[in-house]
């Protein structure tokens, strides 16, 4: 057996699909399907029967698996999603079904994305097979202002997401609508200042727009931490938010997407203490996390992080640096929760001192306090 056999194969990239109800999932899958660059590409639904696949594009191939005519596998789950992934695996691996190099995973309007990503992280075997390249989240243009006021679910499918796609915008041929769309621009903008947001009747939901959001560069197989991270949009939109009042009785004003960085190396034992400390306090508020980190102990080497509510997936580091920033930089989505204090935790296990108000009259404002410390 060659060295080339015995290597694991490469881990398929998984795209999470999500929205709420009505927002017109399974339209855009249909469009999806039917383009050359989605062949090979395995679907995951939760019941066949109620997504309306266009039958034209539907043939059966056994009891839980119909091939469709793009040549896309898609199998229903009735169970559990681990159960479905492992069943393609086998049949995949054993010859049944044709091999595929890519899973969409189409989740109920009502969902939480997070259970599903666990499962992607978590799962031991799962996770060498798979990796998680984007969540991409549609959302109803005509209804999403509504939607979002009312459903902290559609918030957090939302906030979670690597890619927007909007639809029915179409249908937006009134002053009321162009300016409600306007609105749910910023607010999604607020949401997931990394997401870019794509209009779906313009045709930019592509396969190329949706797919390859992953840290690795589809075309190049590098890793390009800035498109993954997105840490500049953050930022800027998190300074943009100091500037506006906010209405906190709205769902999608308790969650902030905000960034930590610092130019120092961190200690291996501090980023995990911190991560840690993290996600026992505030692990269902904590939405996602994404992360490189320069570490104290191994400088070139930075360390890669992902983390959704309380579940981090086994870090891994690069081979490299892949471009001149340095930083260790995390990038957080949160719900309830002040950046501040996250901050301040951050910092305290960086060593940097944080001193208080009295603290600081007492020291610079004593005359025996040493000479440098006074004002």
């Amino acid at each position: 057996m060659s060295e080339a056999t015995r290597l694991p194969p490469e881990p398929l990239p998984v795209t999470l699909l999500t929205g709420f109800l009505g927002a017109g999932k399974t339209t855009l899958l249909n469009t999806l399907l039917q383009q050359p660059d989605m062949a090979d590409t395995a679907v995951l639904i939760n019941e066949f029967g109620e997504i309306g696949l266009d039958h034209l594009l539907v043939q059966h191939f056994d009891d839980a698996t119909v091939l469709l005519a793009s040549g896309c596998l898609c199998c229903t789950i009735r169970g559990d999603l681990s159960e479905g992934l492992e069943q393609l695996l086998r049949r995949m691996d054993n010859g049944v079904i044709p091999p595929f190099r890519r899973v969409v995973i189409e989740t109920t309007g009502l969902a939480d994305p997070a259970p599903i990503l666990h499962v992607l992280m978590m799962h031991p075997y799962l996770l060498m097979r798979f990796r998680l390249d984007s969540v991409v989240t549609v959302v109803d243009a005509v209804n999403g202002l509504g939607t979002l006021d009312a459903h902290p679910e559609s918030v957090r499918q939302a906030a979670i997401s690597d890619r927007i796609v909007l639809t029915k915008t179409d249908l937006v041929d009134t002053p009321e609508r162009i300016a409600d769309l306007a609105a749910l621009r910023q607010r999604l903008a607020r949401l997931a200042p990394g997401a870019p947001v794509l209009d779906a009747a313009k045709g930019e939901a592509t396969p190329a727009a949706l797919l390859g959001a992953g840290l690795y560069d589809p075309a190049t197989k590098i890793p390009d931490v800035s498109r993954w991270l997105a840490d500049e949009a953050v930022s800027a939109a998190e300074e943009a938010s100091r500037a506006h009042a906010h209405d906190e009785n709205r769902h999608d004003e308790r969650i902030r997407a905000f960034t930590v960085a610092t130019e120092a190396p961190v200690s291996a034992a501090a980023i995990d203490m911190f991560l840690e400390l993290v996600r026992g306090t505030h692990g269902p508020k904590l939405l996602r996390l994404k992360g490189i980190v320069k570490l104290a102990e191994d400088p070139e080497h930075p360390l890669v992080l992902h983390g959704v509510q309380h579940v981090l997936h086994p870090p891994s580091q690069l081979a490299a640096w892949p471009d001149d920033d340095r930083r260790t930089r995390l990038v957080m989505i949160v719900r309830d929760v002040e950046p501040a204090m996250i901050r301040r935790l951050f910092d305290a296990f960086m060593g940097l001192p944080a001193i208080g108000q009295p603290d600081r009259v007492a020291m610079t404002d004593n005359p025996l306090a040493p000479h440098t410390l006074r004002r």
